[in-house]
Parts: structure tokens; C-alpha cells; sequence
């Protein structure tokens, strides 16, 4: 069995990403989860490593993640009083 922890908000990612932790049975975050040691189990942790850590393996918070959807600004908020 592997131990997971749900760590890092998976709002602003893209759907594939929060599927794969819905489908790893996260609902909260911190929420601790044993999973079997399996390839799949394996590989959509792999695919989730920035979000979730892993029992007995390093997690450091990423600075700035590269999968996160960036929203352009609006040019109306910044074109005002001009």
C-alpha cells in the first residue's frame, strides 16, 4: 500500500489533472489515502507529483506550477482615466 497526501489545490488546473485526483479518491485537502502499489496507482501519481505527496518520498511545494491555466488580463480595467 501506498500513503498519499492531498496537498496543493487543483483549482486552476486543467480537467485531465483533477480527474486523476478525484479518481485517486481525493475530496479534501490534507486528506491522507491508502492506495494499492500498482503501475496505474504509480503512474497517475506521477502525473499529480506537484499536488500530492508521497509517503517516504521528498514533496516540495512548487513556485510557480506549469500546468496552472493562465488567464489573460482584461485590457478594460487598465485603460480607465487615460
Amino acid at each position: 500500500m501506498i500513503r498519499a497526501t492531498y496537498k496543493k489545490s487543483s483549482i486552476g488546473y486543467n480537467e485531465d489533472i483533477k480527474a486523476t485526483i478525484r479518481s485517486l479518491g481525493f475530496r479534501k485537502l490534507n486528506q491522507t489515502r491508502e492506495l494499492p502499489d500498482n503501475d496505474a496507482v504509480r503512474g497517475m501519481l506521477r502525473a499529480v507529483q506537484f499536488l500530492v505527496a508521497v509517503e517516504g518520498e521528498a514533496w516540495e511545494r512548487p513556485e510557480r506550477s506549469k500546468y496552472k491555466l493562465w488567464r489573460a488580463r482584461s485590457a478594460k480595467k487598465h485603460t480607465r482615466g487615460r
